[in-house]
């Protein structure tokens, strides 16, 4: 039994909330001197890279939509304070859940033109493009996992199969 491509999609945009509200939540419950600890790994800190995979969505949700052609520096922090870097969070998740949930399957036969960072111009398949959007912020809240780890506050659990599953059963 095999997953359309499109609803694999899906499925990614449904953890990707979830994996998100997870870590906030963990999150919330650091004081700020622990939150904004400078660490090992990209970005950092928590709210660095907190603030660098919001950032990142909405600069491939703008290219998914037909905009976005440039790309803003990486390191811009677009919330300093976590509560609203938190509602922001949940705001960003429900649109691309939302969006994932309307696209249709001919939405992964256009490609993608944009500037990247490194100012070059670049062409992607849009399969390859969604994928590199739900990797990179498995990618970045895996060291947000790590840093957690650093802290008195457990990381929460963050498996997807273990994530789909719960909400299937």
């Amino acid at each position: 039994m095999g997953m359309e491509l499109i609803d694999h999609f899906r499925m990614l945009a449904r953890y990707n909330r979830i994996a998100n509200e997870r870590l906030c939540e963990c999150c919330a419950q650091l004081d700020d001197a622990e939150y904004r600890r400078q660490r090992a790994g990209s970005l950092g800190s928590i709210h660095g890279l907190l603030n660098h995979i919001l950032l990142g969505d909405r600069i491939w949700m703008s290219r998914f939509k037909g905009s976005g052609h440039s790309t803003p520096p990486l390191v811009t922090v677009l919330f300093d304070n976590f509560a609203e870097l938190r509602s922001a969070r949940e705001k960003q998740d429900a649109e691309i859940e939302s969006f994932f949930g309307e696209s249709e399957a001919g939405f992964l036969e256009r490609e993608l033109c944009y500037v990247n960072s490194q100012k070059r111009d670049c062409r992607d398949a849009m399969p390859m493009a969604v994928s590199h959007f739900f990797n990179h912020q498995t990618h970045h809240r895996g060291q947000i996992h790590v840093m957690l780890s650093q802290t008195s506050v457990p990381p929460p659990s963050l498996d997807l199969h273990r994530i789909i599953n719960t909400l299937a059963g």
